[in-house]
């Protein structure tokens, strides 16, 4: 495993994360021991960064991750959300206030069951309660100054909203989805968090499967797969096994797999400090280690890029 330091005053964390969206059971139903040896196996191999979110199974994910991680609690650096909240019918909404976020924080320590949160990040700005940036971001700091988080992040952020949470205090690690089929945070987003010293770990370096070499022309959703109404996954499904197919020729090339590959390009760039991998089984993540080791020359990269924009 590689190691490498969250912002400029962050831990240091693995390379690539644990995922852990799968383990609340929203994405097709999960067993829970499942999720525990994947936690064990991932810590065997070095994993030491692991990200999770109240609204995985709506509290369920951080439960199950804590208990994962009973007893090696020290050894990790554990990430959790704010910011998505939900009401007695599981209505989810989205809420950055100051007394909100003190209170969500609460109550991830409790189902945790750890006295602090190593990461903290908002998860989505607020666009319900329209909270600022602001607001959120001195809920954060008041978090940091009881010792109930050590770091802040926020996930999903534009630069100007990253802009104005620095006006409070730094942040220490922006999460953006990061894939070769979404590059769009290359262009600016990557360049600022480098030149304003933040951490970036990427989620989402499979863009959902669509790299994992699984797809075909043919690849159906139930109804109740959020990727049956996503345009990716849909009307532009052939373009992209079309552009995975391609991008195997070259991960066969340097002896690897689509996966690895996909999680190597992300490595490559010099923003990041951590590719998020999406755990439900424990190969799921063990699958992917070699990446870390692949160095990815200039020519090909461009070479992937230029896939990519096809």
């Amino acid at each position: 495993m590689q190691y490498r330091k969250l912002g400029k005053n962050g831990p240091e964390i693995s390379a690539i994360g644990f995922g852990s969206w799968a383990t609340g059971g929203d994405w097709g139903g999960q067993d829970d021991q499942l999720s525990v040896e994947s936690v064990r196996a991932a810590l065997d191999a070095g994993v030491t960064f692991f990200d999770t979110a109240p609204v995985y199974g709506l509290g369920h994910s951080e439960e199950v991750i804590g208990k994962a991680l009973k007893g090696d609690r020290s050894k990790v650096v554990l990430a959790t959300k704010c910011g998505l909240v939900w009401d007695e019918d599981k209505k989810v909404s989205k809420n950055g206030s100051y007394d909100s976020i003190l209170r969500e924080a609460e109550d991830s320590l409790r189902r945790l069951g750890t006295d602090y949160i190593d990461l903290y990040q908002m998860h989505w700005p607020d666009t319900d309660t329209k909270a600022s940036a602001e607001e959120t971001m001195r809920a954060m700091d008041k978090l940091v100054q009881d010792g109930k988080v050590r770091y802040v992040g926020v996930s999903n952020y534009s630069i100007p909203l990253l802009e104005e949470s620095l006006t409070v205090r730094h942040v220490d690690s922006l999460q953006p989805p990061y894939s070769i089929l979404r590059p769009a945070v290359e262009k600016e987003i990557l360049p600022y968090c480098q030149e304003k010293g933040i951490g970036v770990v990427s989620y989402s370096a499979l863009t959902s499967g669509l790299l994992s070499g699984n797809y075909t022309y043919d690849t159906k959703f139930s109804e109740t797969d959020w990727r049956s109404r996503n345009k990716a996954h849909t009307v532009d499904l052939k373009s992209n096994v079309d552009r995975a197919e391609k991008l195997k020729a070259i991960a066969n090339q340097f002896g690897i797999t689509l996966p690895q590959l996909a999680v190597a390009y992300i490595l490559m760039h010099p923003a990041i400090t951590s590719s998020i991998v999406g755990v439900r089984k424990p190969s799921h993540i063990l699958s992917v280690l070699p990446a870390i080791d692949v160095k990815l020359d200039e020519a090909t990269l461009a070479e992937i890029r230029a896939i990519a924009a096809s």
